[in-house]
């Protein structure tokens, strides 16, 4: 089921650790582009412009290819990893985990700013829920009028969306979004209609 689905979230949620007098503040989002999290993450070091760190990490993509690590100051892989490693461990993308620190006074070392993170961002998750996405193709087909009732059969099932119907005077033109558990064997059955052509848009 790895390359069918993925787990993400639907809302915002937050967590908190806190030790020896630092609080670690943790926002939990989802994101489906950089500029989403650029734009979070300037709200937000606005918003606790008083903070002492900001520290982040998200994952992109159906196929998790797009991530980034951020310690915003903090010794190196103190923050930016643990809070990553608590996107893995739960195996989703398309979020961002920011956490939020306020200084106690007391130095918390290595080891106990990275149980911090890992912490805060962990109670993030816990507070949210984590949902399985079908992993879904965009495609655009092309076809003459006698096939309209051929592909309108293949195409009633839950798993194809159609998203644009256009119909011109040489034939019918449609973008759906189909299931990739489902997407090479409803290709195949297209493609077997005399005629018809099929192009792949779009992954997501």
């Amino acid at each position: 089921m790895f390359d069918e689905s993925y787990n993400t979230i639907l809302k915002a949620s937050e967590g908190s650790f806190r030790d020896k007098g630092s609080k670690f503040i943790a926002y939990l989002f989802p994101v489906t582009t950089e500029d989403e999290v650029k734009e979070i993450l300037q709200d937000y070091k606005k918003k606790y412009y008083d903070a002492r760190h900001h520290c982040y990490a998200y994952r992109l993509g159906w196929n998790k290819d797009a991530y980034r690590i951020n310690d915003d100051g903090e010794p190196s892989g103190t923050a930016g990893k643990p809070i990553y490693g608590q996107i893995l461990s739960n195996d989703l993308t398309n979020v961002l985990i920011l956490v939020v620190r306020y200084f106690g006074g007391v130095k918390l070392g290595v080891s106990g700013l990275i149980q911090a993170y890992k912490a805060a961002a962990a109670d993030a998750i816990e507070n949210n829920k984590i949902v399985v996405t079908p992993i879904r193709h965009l495609l655009k087909i092309e076809f003459g009028y006698p096939h309209m009732n051929q592909v309108m059969s293949l195409l009633k099932v839950d798993e194809v969306k159609i998203q644009k119907s256009d119909y011109t005077n040489d034939g019918v033109i449609i973008e759906l979004t189909v299931e990739k558990k489902i997407v090479a064997n409803l290709e195949k059955q297209l493609l077997d209609l005399e005629g018809l052509s099929l192009k792949l848009l779009d992954i997501f």
